[in-house]
């Protein structure tokens, strides 16, 4: 039995790479047509930002700002679909702008995905969330809602013009709102709202970025300009499992059916470097006999 195991060790370094490519794209199918239900255990980090939003006060203004595009959507579209469900169960009021040109059509398909639910749909356009659309100028347009929304915002995503908005009679300036949520992959994005926005007027902020960006945010987060970050895909899983926690949701969302299939791909993935490490050393001893 060990001679033919050894034998199979040897020969794995001939094992034709399309059938590794098989057995991981099989690996990450198969939790994505039958869920695991694996465990999802809140970072601190998550948990921060999540209760920061969930303690504000019943009749708060929340703004959000879409900041990432269809290549980071795998990561990012996920927690503002649970961002924006957090924001209606909690009964707030919702501004949404976006500082990127792709934002624009992220923002529309979260806020399709949020209001198809028969729990939102008796909300109303204009007086319980607005989509003012994207506007040109980076940091730039964050300067200016900081003096007045309306010179750089005229009319929102459809045209209307900012005065015929119901919600935005009462926000004149960002400083109007009480928190600040940016979906950021990049520039502009998080770090930008902190420094021409949220920490000037002490407007508390959060944000969902990108895995990648995470290590550029924790100096904000450990000064107290941030209150948590909700990181890439396992954070965006995290706040779905917060969401189910405090009642707000009863289902898990798609980050997590997408953390079960993650997980299994990294485990194959360990597995096949542990055989081949086993191999090239039992592959070795054989030779050294010779």
């Amino acid at each position: 039995m060990s001679g033919k195991f050894n034998a199979f060790l040897q020969n794995l370094d001939k094992l034709d790479r399309r059938i590794i490519f098989l057995i991981i794209g099989l690996a990450v199918l198969f939790p994505l047509l039958v869920p695991l239900n694996l465990p999802v255990e809140p970072t601190g980090l998550t948990r921060d930002a999540f209760e920061t939003i969930h303690n504000l006060p019943d009749d708060a203004t929340v703004l959000i700002s879409f900041e990432y595009g269809p290549s980071t959507k795998p990561e990012i579209h996920p927690m503002a679909v649970s961002v924006l469900r957090h924001f209606f169960a909690r009964g707030y009021k919702v501004v949404v702008m976006c500082l990127w040109p792709d934002g624009l059509f992220m923002a529309r398909e979260a806020l399709d995905e949020v209001l198809n639910d028969e729990r939102f749909r008796d909300l109303e356009y204009g007086v319980d969330y607005v989509n003012l659309g994207y506007r040109p100028g980076n940091e730039a347009v964050i300067k200016g809602i900081t003096k007045s929304f309306a010179a750089n915002f005229t009319v929102d995503s459809k045209q209307t013009d900012i005065s015929e908005i119901p919600l935005m009679r009462d926000i004149r300036t960002v400083a109007d709102v009480d928190f600040i949520f940016s979906l950021s992959a990049g520039y502009p994005g998080a770090i930008e709202w902190v420094l021409y926005a949220s920490d000037p007027l002490q407007i508390p902020i959060s944000s969902g970025n990108a895995s990648i960006q995470v290590n550029q945010l924790l100096p904000y987060v450990k000064s107290g300009q941030m209150k948590g970050v909700v990181a890439g895909m396992p954070g965006a899983a995290e706040y779905e499992a917060l969401m189910v926690e405090y009642g707000l949701w009863n289902t898990r969302g798609e980050a997590a059916k997408s953390m079960d299939a993650q997980s299994i791909a990294h485990l194959v993935i360990v597995l096949f470097i542990i055989l081949g490490n086993i191999a090239y050393y039992a592959k070795r001893k054989t030779q050294k006999k010779y």
